[in-house]
């Protein structure tokens, strides 16, 4: 979006509030009874098992030693939801950096609430009178017995879209998720924004109507909001699934496979596939030198790019310091083999590639068109090997040789513009 020219603002919603975070503190009192030496036996269904916690719970124990042990809930959910959501976002924080991601805003939904954003979004909405007292129809799929009609105080989600009007306060008098998902957009419109793109899990589309139509009514047709739904990453090594197992608490993180991979193979990698496809990611694959690992071949075609004009300035000392404005004046007419041409007109849709992209909101189409770029590039390369005249560098020709270095040139800076698109850095030698 940057690249087609668009101000961009980066955001974080941290689900600090509601039951998640009082479950996530449950589970590190667990870690943190257990740190104090407490046999705390299998970890009870409902509760997070994953081992990230105990370092959580063992700092707790640091701190507060046995404060807390035998100490009623009410004493420590708070303190205990607080310090785990800090330390869950510094680990957060930490993956995030190591993948070159950064965000300007890091929201807190627990601000929200405690801000009475949530309180001032529902009284907008009564305002234009989008808001009723009212009950429900029975969900579907439920027996009538399973559902007792109850008046609620409700948001015309059918007026703009859903399937039916959506209850903005529950049974104990709190908030739904919903009313403070409505806050939080409406905050953003509130702050300018006309463009709002939401990254969710798969398992969210259902949610996406009712978010779309408070969005609607709030913003109007002035407003657009793009949902991206993200499927599941399936690991493999070797062609052999990576058994994991989130009941069991045994999963293999994105810092681990940072940590094995490298960064910018993760960020290829990921924007290989369409967000609402499901990828399978091996680790040997993405290792492998060869056409059938996506990176590697673009990486490589820069490289060949660098190292064709190293080539060039050894033969013509004179084309070492060519800049791209010596470069436009080279004898591009000599460029007349087919396969030459039908690169060049490759090369000049990179700008509407970027701009379908970015309107589409499909990154994945940049790293569609990078690795057919390269496909294209490497097959004239090795034409090369049969026909000395197709080569690039041609000793006794230095015409044709910047001719076709030019051309060379704009492959490598359409490459490298890409892979900066993708967050990915561009190399110049491979080794």
């Amino acid at each position: 979006l940057e690249k087609a020219g668009y101000a961009v603002t980066r955001e974080y919603y941290i689900n600090d509030a509601g039951a998640q975070v009082e479950t996530l503190a449950r589970s590190v009192h667990l870690r943190y009874l257990e740190a104090l030496g407490e046999d705390i036996g299998e970890i009870p269904e409902g509760l997070y098992p994953g081992e990230y916690l105990k370092p959580v719970g063992k700092a707790l124990a640091e701190q507060y030693g046995s404060r807390f042990k035998d100490a009623p809930e009410s004493e420590w959910l708070d303190l205990f939801k607080r310090y785990a959501v800090e330390r869950m976002m510094e680990m957060i924080r930490d993956d995030l950096a190591a993948l070159g991601i950064t965000h300007e805003v890091f929201f807190s939904e627990r601000e929200l609430h405690e801000s009475g954003a949530v309180a001032q979004a529902i009284a907008e909405l009564e305002r234009r009178g989008l808001v009723y007292r009212g009950v429900l129809e029975p969900p579907k799929g439920k027996k009538p017995e399973d559902w007792e009609p109850r008046e609620q105080l409700l948001f015309r989600a059918t007026a703009f879209g859903d399937d039916v009007d959506r209850p903005l306060i529950k049974s104990d008098g709190s908030y739904t998720y919903f009313a403070a998902d409505i806050a939080y957009h409406w905050d953003k419109i509130r702050r300018g924004f006309r463009q709002l793109i939401d990254v969710w899990g798969a398992d969210h589309g259902g949610y996406v109507k009712r978010m779309a139509a408070a969005i609607r009514a709030l913003g109007g047709e002035e407003v657009r909001f793009d949902v991206l739904l993200c499927q599941m990453v399936r690991l493999f090594r070797g062609g052999q699934p990576v058994k994991m197992s989130k009941r069991a608490g045994t999963f293999v993180t994105l810092r681990e496979v940072v940590d094995e991979v490298g960064r910018d193979v993760v960020r290829f990698m990921m924007l290989t596939r369409k967000n609402d496809a499901q990828l399978d990611f091996d680790f040997e694959k993405v290792k492998e030198q060869t056409r059938d690992n996506p990176v590697f071949y673009v990486q490589y075609a820069h490289a060949r790019s660098h190292s064709a004009r190293r080539k060039a300035g050894e033969l013509f000392p004179d084309l070492k310091k060519m800049t791209p404005s010596d470069l436009a004046e080279a004898p591009l007419e000599l460029l007349a083999r087919a396969d030459e041409r039908r690169l060049i007109l490759q090369l000049v849709t990179w700008p509407r590639v970027v701009e379908a992209a970015a309107q589409a909101h499909e990154p994945h189409r940049i790293a569609f068109y990078l690795y057919d770029l390269a496909a294209a590039f490497h097959a004239l390369w090795n034409l090369g090997n049969d026909d000395p005249a197709a080569r690039f560098v041609l000793p006794d020709d230095e015409p044709l040789t910047r001719a076709r270095l030019a051309l060379v040139t704009a492959v490598g800076i359409v490459i490298a513009s890409g892979l900066q698109v993708l967050g990915v850095t561009p190399l110049a030698e491979m080794r």
